[in-house]
């Protein structure tokens, strides 16, 4: 375990969001013991370190690849690059950085490391192979390799659930999914803070399509106000457009189309901000539509 560069990651963060070693310590340790731990002669207790990296906003794990992997900078743009593919839908190229990176030594002889490719390797089973057994085998594998046990999950397993879900839901078994998604909000409630953010919306996004899918769609319209709320106090776009679609998408099936108008509206408008040219097609098409059958009033100016 490489102290020094754990201590030199410290003292980076907490002046980049501006804390003195005593604002650090405060509650703590002292500010001695912060100086030291900077210097890289002592290393902190584990308890100390989490309340460390709580303060600073940052996964406690994080200072254990920094203590254990030479290459921290390298592992996190691999990953920058499987978050990039996988949420573009390009699953090809996803296999093609797994495969390249499966013998690195950075990646097999770390188990976080080594979990990322698992993640997305389970990803690709399914998504070009349409393999579902061996895809969540994959991922339950994956999930093991930190978390031997049922205590409190990290942000990187909650997601791996995540994805256990998903795959559910495309193979059509909404009760599977739903009990999944509900494991993974159990998980995620019993986190202190968050550090992406957006791993809440997906869940909640998640959960409300499923609830749809069930026809609940009271809970579902419950989990999308709840998103939004979420995306709106965190100041984050992401799925915010997709959201109030959905939220649309139920009044409609509701067929209160006057609601549903609203909120396809609002989707509307973010999604252009976000250049989404065929999403916002199709909700034109849709608000069109409605507005000729004379079922809303509501008319869209574009």
């Amino acid at each position: 375990m490489d102290f020094s560069a754990i201590g030199q990651k410290i003292k980076e963060l907490r002046k980049q969001v501006g804390l003195s070693q005593s604002e650090l310590a405060e509650g703590i340790c002292t500010q001695a013991q912060i100086s030291k731990i900077e210097k890289g002669d002592v290393y902190p207790y584990a308890s100390t370190l989490y309340l460390i990296s709580e303060r600073l906003g940052v996964d406690v794990n994080y200072f254990f690849d920094i203590g254990m992997t030479p290459r921290l900078d390298y592992v996190q743009e691999v990953y920058n690059q499987l978050k990039i593919s996988r949420r573009t839908f390009n699953y090809l190229e996803i296999r093609e950085i797994v495969e390249s990176e499966e013998k690195n030594p950075l990646f097999f002889q770390n188990k976080r490391n080594y979990q990322l490719l698992l993640w997305h390797k389970g990803i690709c089973e399914y998504m070009i192979d349409k393999d579902l057994n061996k895809a969540i085998n994959t991922l339950k594998e994956a999930i093991l390799l930190t978390q031997p046990t049922e205590k409190i999950y990290s942000e990187r397993e909650i997601e791996l659930i995540l994805s256990i879900g998903v795959l559910y839901f495309e193979e059509h078994q909404y009760e599977k999914a739903l009990e999944t998604y509900n494991t993974a909000n159990t998980h995620m409630k019993s986190l202190p803070y968050l550090n992406d953010c957006t791993i809440k919306t997906r869940l909640l996004y998640n959960l409300a399509r499923t609830h749809t899918r069930l026809g609940q769609f009271k809970e579902s319209i419950k989990y999308c106000e709840e998103a939004i709320k979420w995306c709106l106090q965190k100041e984050n776009l992401y799925l915010l457009g997709e959201l109030h679609y959905h939220l649309g998408y139920n009044y409609e099936l509701k067929e209160d189309f006057q609601t549903a108008s609203k909120y396809m509206k609002k989707a509307y408008l973010i999604l252009d901000l976000q250049n989404n040219k065929r999403f916002t097609a199709f909700i034109k098409e849709k608000l069109d539509g409605w507005k000729k059958e004379g079922k809303t009033s509501i008319l869209l100016e574009v």
